[in-house]
């Protein structure tokens, strides 16, 4: 038998009793977390008080509320939830170091060898529960051999047996054998189970080492995580309760309900192994300097933050990651933290490359009547490989000059960045399209790469300045280039015409700009000295003629 001892813990009003924490006062009220569920918002968490006024999670909200007219509500928020779960996690690390979320509202922590520092496992319960009741949580603990057991056991020990739909049913039954079921007992009529009373046991379920399976037997099965499916086959059947299906062959346990059925009894039993995998610690980087005296200068800001900035890079390059974003914060004596942030176009972790730009800000941080700290933060950062340039001393200089090069323009990018917004920095890239308007997209610089080859050359020259297609006066069933037309209120005259270059629309697109058809274009040259780009659309869902799209420069 494995000397391995999990811990699994059970907030069952985790999103109700944070929502609370928020309002920072406990409501001896009803208070629900309604979510959004196939476009019906129903229940998705409720404080114990509403538990008590009859409501259930996934009950629609109009019942609910029908019910229990005083009920408060507040929308779910799945991300700030599992933030709070994370933060769950990072408390339950001082009973162990291998602590593991299970979403949405569980931890699982693996006590091998750690119990004993708190005094033995119900002295480590004692305090775990003691911890959420200052925290205003509801929890429920289980301690068993293998994760689950401890799984069940928060959960189902002591708990009411819930009522199944299942053809063992009193009105499911014929009526000629309604009347045996009377002489049936009262758990296998889906009453509470033998040893459980109503409701949940006040302390954490601690199973002996060894004795998971007489702990798991009059549980019912779905402690053993099995899919409903899998639960109400097995109901059919006339097992309730896990030490049934314990006893059941395993070939046909395996035939008949699946090898993922089979796996959870073995998990729960300890044959199968499932081991508790702890999240990785989150990496940061930051560093922060605490003044003797209050500071209020600009140039004292400057100069805590020369100090800050080496320290910070130092461990970005210790980790081989570079800054993407960085926030300075300024925290000052009447307690208010002033705060700028500064992105970059490239991960750099030198200080001679994200001092300037947080200089530009500088000025946004008010001192009030003095700041006492200073703290620096990467607030996201990307792993950041060293190039190392091998060959001959020319390749090798020239590939450092291109370097330089394209460190100077990175520094450009973050310095308009800085002050423009770095998602209004934009660089074009050329695209495969042979329609003109198409033949370039705008990308963010700060997240993009310059094109490495050269602009790829048009089929024909292509206008300086481009604009949606204008109407022009002119014939408009003679394709060929008009002696005079009309365009922008002016009467023009044709001297010199180039073309043509037909385009047709990508046929495999809906483009309401080219409904008209396959367009001639043609490089016009009036009298004044103006060059125009005019095209004759030969139709489609839209009538022929002649536009204008385009000057020469």
């Amino acid at each position: 038998m494995s000397n391995r001892r999990i811990l699994s813990l059970w907030f069952p009003h985790l999103a109700a009793e944070r929502g609370l924490r928020l309002r920072r006062a406990a409501l001896p009220l009803p208070f629900a977390v309604v979510g959004d569920q196939n476009g019906a918002q129903v229940l998705t968490s409720l404080n114990p008080e509403a538990v008590a006024a009859g409501l259930r999670q996934g009950q629609p909200l109009r019942d609910a509320t029908a019910m229990c007219p005083g009920l408060l509500t507040k929308p779910a928020d799945p991300l700030a939830e599992a933030a709070f779960l994370t933060v769950l996690r990072r408390w339950a690390g001082k009973f162990s170091p291998w602590v593991a979320e299970e979403p949405p509202s569980s931890l699982v922590v693996d006590l091998t060898g750690c119990a004993h520092l708190f005094g033995g496992e119900v002295a480590l319960l004692a305090e775990v529960e003691q911890d959420c009741a200052g925290l205003g949580l509801t929890v429920r603990a289980g301690v068993a051999d293998t994760r689950g057991a401890a799984w069940a056991l928060a959960r189902f020990a002591g708990r009411v047996t819930e009522p199944t739909h299942s053809g063992d049913a009193i009105d499911q039954e014929a009526r000629a054998t309604r009347s045996r079921a009377v002489k049936r007992r009262g758990w296998e009529r889906g009453g509470p189970a033998p040893g459980g009373g109503r409701g949940f046991t006040p302390q954490g379920v601690i199973a002996a080492p060894g004795q998971g399976r007489q702990a798991l037997a009059k549980l019912p099965l779905a402690a053993l995580r099995l899919p409903r499916d899998a639960v109400d086959g097995l109901i059919r059947l006339g097992l309730r309760r896990v030490e049934e299906v314990m006893d059941l062959p395993r070939a046909a346990l395996a035939r008949r309900f699946g090898a993922e059925t089979l796996a959870r009894v073995d998990q729960a039993l300890g044959l199968e192994p499932e081991p508790v995998a702890p999240a990785r610690a989150p990496l940061h980087f930051a560093a922060r300097l605490t003044l003797p005296e209050p500071i209020g200068l600009g140039s004292d800001i400057t100069a805590g933050l020369d100090r800050l900035l080496p320290t910070l890079c130092a461990r970005l390059q210790a980790a081989g990651r570079g800054a993407r974003r960085v926030r300075l914060q300024a925290f000052r004596t009447d307690g208010v933290i002033a705060r700028v942030e500064v992105g970059l176009a490239r991960p750099a972790n030198e200080p001679d490359r994200i001092r300037p730009l947080l200089l530009l800000k500088l000025d946004e941080i008010d001192p009030g009547f003095g700041i006492d700290c200073l703290r620096v933060e990467a607030l996201e950062t990307e792993p950041v490989y060293a190039v190392q340039h091998r060959g001959h001393a020319d390749a090798s200089a020239a590939a450092s000059a291109r370097q330089v090069e394209d460190t100077a323009l990175v520094d450009l990018i973050g310095k308009l960045g800085a002050r423009l917004g770095t998602e209004n920095v934009l660089r074009l890239h050329p695209a495969e399209s042979h329609i003109p308007e198409k033949a370039a997209m705008m990308l963010a610089a700060a997240w993009s790469d310059p094109y490495p080859a050269p602009w790829p050359e048009p089929r024909a020259p292509r206008p300086l300045l481009m604009f949606r297609p204008e109407p022009v006066g002119a014939d408009e069933g003679d394709p060929t280039p008009p002696a005079r037309f009309r365009w922008r209120r002016r009467d023009l005259a044709t001297r010199v015409a180039v073309g043509p270059e037909r385009i047709t629309p990508e046929w495999w697109l809906d483009d309401p700009e080219w409904r008209s058809g396959p367009r001639d274009y043609w490089r016009i040259e009036v009298e004044g000295g103006e060059r125009l780009w005019l095209y004759y659309a030969h139709g489609g869902a839209i009538s022929v003629g002649w536009f204008c799209q385009g000057v020469f420069g």
